[in-house]
């Protein structure tokens, strides 16, 4: 499951959460951030037991994007014990991103 990240779910799924986080930063008008989104589901249902995965819209949540330091989307971030241990920028496919998620946050 892809949570959508908001400013009230932000406590819940990423600052007290006992799992790390992934969480893809896009915009619906931007395409190769609508590539990833298949994807990014697929990998989200494969690894829920490990991992919340999340996504970010820049339209409805500028403020978390700012906070977050977003200046180009697509962004993935690799968040653990509400850190950021990691961030791509620009598309990433599907093996890659499955590489970072292991690079940046174990197991």
């Amino acid at each position: 499951m892809v949570h959508d990240l908001t400013k009230t779910s932000l406590a819940t799924l990423i600052e007290t959460s006992s799992k790390p986080a992934i969480v893809k930063v896009f915009a619906p008008w931007c395409g190769p951030c609508m590539q990833m989104k298949p994807f990014f589901k697929d990998i989200a249902a494969e690894l829920n037991d490990t991992y919340t995965f999340a996504q970010l819209n820049v339209d409805e949540e500028r403020d978390l994007a700012i906070q977050y330091g977003i200046t180009v989307i697509p962004t993935i971030l690799f968040i653990k014990n509400n850190e950021i241990q990691g961030r791509e920028v620009g598309y990433i496919g599907k093996d890659a991103l499955m590489k970072k998620i292991h690079e940046y946050l174990g197991a």
